[in-house]
């Protein structure tokens, strides 16, 4: 049985990412994986709480009414399959892995409600200009999530870690073995990619910040 510190969560997933890295291709991990999610469940179901409140707000009301606890469900499944296949070389692959499903359950669902009411607002914290309409509004919120997702691997990384999930510098730090002065220069290098994309919609470079 693998020793762990409850309160650490990137130590546990370090350790279990270890374990899966020296798994036997040829002998079936779920039974590992399972483990590893169950151990990591308390961080994703706070990931996936800020981000569905603090990023998806409209998904939580009807019709949807989204519970974090439904979108974790989903997003745990989604890490099943994937880790199938994705064997994450360290916590960073792990927690980046957990994010793109994350992120991809939130998109597919606030699409699917968009097609019937163009009222979705996504990305809300984003400080988007007001639009004329909800359509427009929808357009743009579609612009800022691949604006996001055409972000070099790094930069999308940090800004996902800290802008979407809530983590603090010091934590993204942690999770991606580099330093916080590091996670400030992709950070607002981020911020400054979107601003050249999504100019017209005056996204703005007041969002840089320092170390919370």
């Amino acid at each position: 049985m693998l020793s762990y510190d409850e309160g650490n969560t990137t130590a546990i997933v370090r350790e279990y990412v270890a374990r899966l890295a020296e798994w036997p291709s040829e002998i079936p991990q779920d039974a590992m994986v399972r483990e590893l999610l169950e151990r990591a469940v308390g961080r994703l179901h706070l990931l996936c709480a800020t981000v569905l409140y603090q990023r998806y707000p409209r998904l939580t009301q009807a019709p949807l009414n989204l519970q974090v606890e439904e979108l974790l469900s989903s997003v745990v499944e989604r890490l099943m399959k994937a880790m199938r296949n994705a064997r994450p070389a360290g916590v960073r692959q792990f927690f980046a892995l957990a994010n793109q499903h994350m992120r991809w359950e939130l998109n597919d669902l606030a699409r699917r409600l968009d097609r019937d009411d163009p009222d979705v607002q996504l990305m809300e914290s984003l400080a988007v200009a007001p639009e004329s309409s909800g359509s427009e509004l929808s357009q743009s919120a579609r612009r800022m999530l691949q604006a996001i997702d055409e972000l070099p691997e790094e930069e999308r990384e940090v800004f996902s870690l800290i802008r979407i999930q809530n983590v603090t510098q010091s934590e993204a730090a942690e999770i991606l073995d580099v330093s916080v002065k590091t996670i400030q220069r992709r950070l607002n290098r981020s911020l400054l990619l979107l601003t050249e994309s999504l100019e017209d919609l005056d996204f703005g470079t007041s969002n840089m910040e320092e170390e919370r």
